[in-house]
């Protein structure tokens, strides 16, 4: 798991020759330092690091708020046809999302010519499609599941209603599991590229890994030095969040899949 990264970091410090040297060079003979500066400069990266992050933030808070009030719904609310609701809601997970991607965006066109800020090369096409998740309904709903009832029970006859049971007992306890789904949902996001690549024109909301596409030409003419410098400070966030989240992210995968 770990020769994939470590053969990038190693790359970021060559020279476009010594990239093909044969046998392979682990370590350089030379360390080009300046392959970073040179990536850094080679396109508008802080903007696109600004665009990444507002819309990783922006979708993993808003798919953790839906995903958290409808799997508080399905595992602990009764109410005719829930089971059946939710089987069809995570029927979805079977679609592929590349057949959704015509569908949104000719939504998205239709709502920008009604109204321009809701229409495509907007942050509003790059957060919108993507603020509620099967998969987060069905990460969460396993982790409600586990709290025993007699928890409710007792706050009900506390006079704790539901909005207030969810954000103060079963959200707290489920902390690995929120942080699980904010991994995964960041992580998926952050390295989305499709979907920017089609709702977006202008360089002022491309993301990052629109970014990278600046050294790779046509041909195998790629700049694979500058390529694998970008490639690793577009990858630290992430590996970052998730050296934050770590035991959270074990323990929450462990926990989840526990009970059905």
């Amino acid at each position: 798991m770990i020769l994939p990264f470590v053969w990038m970091i190693s790359t970021s410090f060559k020279s476009q020759s010594e990239v093909f040297a044969y046998p392979p060079q682990w370590i350089p003979t030379e360390f080009h330092w300046q392959n970073y500066v040179q990536a850094w400069n080679a396109a508008p990266f802080p903007r696109y690091f600004f665009n990444s992050v507002v819309v990783a933030l922006a979708v993993t808070f808003g798919d953790l708020f839906t995903s958290a009030l409808a799997a508080y719904a399905f595992a602990r609310m009764k109410f005719p046809g829930r089971d059946a609701i939710f089987l069809i809601y995570l029927s979805s997970l079977m679609i592929p999302h590349q057949m959704t991607i015509l569908p949104s965006f000719l939504l998205l066109k239709n709502l920008g010519d009604l109204w321009a800020p809701l229409g495509l090369d907007t942050y509003f096409a790059l957060i919108a499609p993507f603020l509620a998740s099967a998969f987060g309904v069905f990460l969460l709903r396993q982790s409600f599941m586990q709290i025993p009832n007699e928890l409710e029970d007792a706050a009900i006859l506390d006079g704790c209603g539901r909005a207030r049971f969810l954000w103060e007992i079963v959200i707290p306890l489920s902390r690995p599991a929120l942080a699980t789904l904010a991994l995964f949902t960041f992580m998926g996001n952050w390295n989305s590229y499709l979907w920017p690549l089609i709702v977006t024109n202008s360089d002022t909301l491309r993301t990052v890994q629109i970014g990278l596409r600046y050294f790779i030409g046509q041909e195998g003419a790629s700049q694979w030095g500058l390529l694998m410098a970008a490639a690793v400070f577009v990858s630290l966030p992430v590996v970052l969040i998730y050296l934050i989240v770590q035991r959270q992210f074990v323990q929450g995968i462990a926990s989840t899949g526990i009970k059905q």
